[in-house]
């Protein structure tokens, strides 16, 4: 990943946001360029760097017409959804290269005291992130504000664990999925702590293929529970690997975004983004 991306990532995040609230006048590249202050040239080239679209088109993917156009007519399930985008394909990214490992009692017994956990500071497309991980693999992944407030809600989801700051190759291997050629990535596998629910729930973001949107509808069909919608939301909210379980691919039946941990303008930029790359591949 080029150190660009991370530095546009905060102009890019401040353009969205600009736009998604003020929609419905429809401003042009220019109103845009003004509010973040650069000239309308140099935000046409950073976008265009970021995620190799233009801004116009950009903004095509963000919309809630596109948005409905990708849920309507999705009677299929997840996994024929990912049987479809083809094996080798890019849009199976998740689901081939990442498994879930749930932790056992013992592991995260007393608050994970017998955990030993590794964990490091990292830029992606979206903003810093704080990637922790134990001999089994990647167990917390978040985007953060401040390396402190990153730190400390690692910290408080395993507050008896044993914590050295140091990148790992389970690391390294995580910054491979934010590159656009994906034929080098090992599998990664996660560590996690969670019910039988959640984990349940996890695995089905998964089968999300990139570029594609769901429901919690969808989800709770999935994995054969039609009237969970509300845990579902619940154990999607509770999503301790950002990106990597992509919960941010699940929005409301209405087209609507729905809720992000980690801020609804980050969840618009990484389906942007997606939507970019996957359309790139066509």
């Amino acid at each position: 990943m080029h150190a660009s991306q991370s530095i546009n990532y905060q102009r890019i995040a401040e353009a969205i946001a600009f736009i998604q609230a003020n929609f419905k006048s429809q401003p042009s590249l220019e109103q845009i360029a003004e509010h973040v202050n650069l000239s309308p040239f140099y935000l046409h080239r950073m976008f265009s760097e970021w995620a190799g679209v233009s801004p116009k088109k950009f903004m095509q993917y963000l919309s809630l017409e596109y948005a409905k156009q990708l849920l309507q007519g999705k009677e299929v399930t997840l996994f024929e959804a990912a049987q479809e985008t083809g094996l080798s394909g890019t849009g199976r990214l998740h689901d081939l290269f990442v498994k879930i490992e749930g932790m056992t009692p013992g592991e995260f017994k007393n608050g994970g005291e017998n955990l030993q956990i590794n964990y490091s500071f990292a830029e992606s497309p979206f903003g810093d992130i704080i990637m922790a991980s134990t001999t089994k693999g990647i167990c917390h992944l978040a985007f953060f504000s401040e390396q402190e407030e990153g730190e400390a809600t690692m910290k408080a989801r395993f507050p008896n664990a044993t914590y050295q700051e140091s990148l790992n190759d389970i690391q390294k291997e995580v910054m491979q999925i934010f590159q656009l050629d994906w034929s080098k990535i090992n599998q990664i596998k996660l560590h996690l702590n969670g019910t039988p629910f959640q984990l349940k729930v996890w695995e089905a973001l998964l089968k999300i293929p990139i570029g594609n949107l769901t429901t919690y509808g969808s989800i709770a069909s999935e994995i054969e529970k039609p009237k969970a919608s509300r845990a579902i939301g619940t154990a999607i909210g509770s999503n301790p690997v950002a990106f990597l379980i992509p919960c941010h691919r699940v929005i409301q039946s209405s087209g609507k975004l729905g809720g992000y941990m980690w801020g609804n303008t980050r969840k618009s930029a990484i389906i942007g983004w997606e939507a970019a790359q996957l359309n790139q591949d066509t």
